[in-house]
């Protein structure tokens, strides 16, 4: 069986000359014929609306929908290609830090989106973040990777403060101090 995969960027591929519906409604390209694409540039299909649409409602920009994509934000860019990602319906979602320009309140909202859409659509969802807090909140797995090796692979309830500290580590020496060059968390939702 094939599966669909989408994939949400810390630097996300965004056309800046298109507005946030065209670049989401961009998403189901990967499912259209030749001649369906050149069509759907100059009139998209309604469902094919309507899901952009909804999607755009997901990750809070359905009011920016007219904007140009170079008009948004860093935080509402890169909610916007979690939208785009949305219209493909993927089977799973890779997501590279899809918070990484978000503030806190948005972080949370973004990540407990695609939790939840992971969760409630059977997708399988793998999400490196590198806020501790996020991973412990959403997560059934929390994964440790430090320098390509595997620190750790456990349910959040087993994530210690030595853990931890053993993959922040500098030169094999805890500092207690996070060292965001050297780690990162991939998380995954399982089916």
């Amino acid at each position: 069986m094939r599966r669909r995969v989408g994939t949400i960027y810390q630097q996300h591929h965004l056309v800046p000359s298109l507005t946030a519906l065209e670049n989401t409604l961009c998403g189901a390209l990967g499912r259209m014929s030749f001649l369906t694409t050149l069509r759907s540039i100059y009139r998209p299909a309604k469902t094919d609306l309507e899901h952009a649409m909804h999607a755009l409602e997901l990750v809070g920009l359905v009011d920016k929908h007219g904007a140009r994509a170079d008009e948004l934000s860093g935080g509402q860019q890169q909610r916007l290609a979690a939208a785009r990602v949305l219209m493909q319906s993927p089977d799973v979602i890779l997501a590279d830090e899809p918070t990484a320009s978000l503030d806190p309140e948005l972080a949370e909202s973004m990540t407990s989106l695609l939790a939840g859409l992971a969760r409630d659509g059977r997708k399988t969802l793998i999400m490196a973040v590198h806020k501790v807090d996020l991973a412990l909140e959403h997560f059934p797995r929390v994964v440790g990777l430090r320098a390509g090796s595997l620190r750790f692979d456990v349910p959040p309830s087993e994530v210690q403060a030595d853990l931890l500290s053993a993959l922040y580590a500098r030169d094999g020496k805890s500092t207690g101090e996070p060292d965001g060059d050297h780690f990162q968390y991939k998380l995954r939702c399982a089916r």
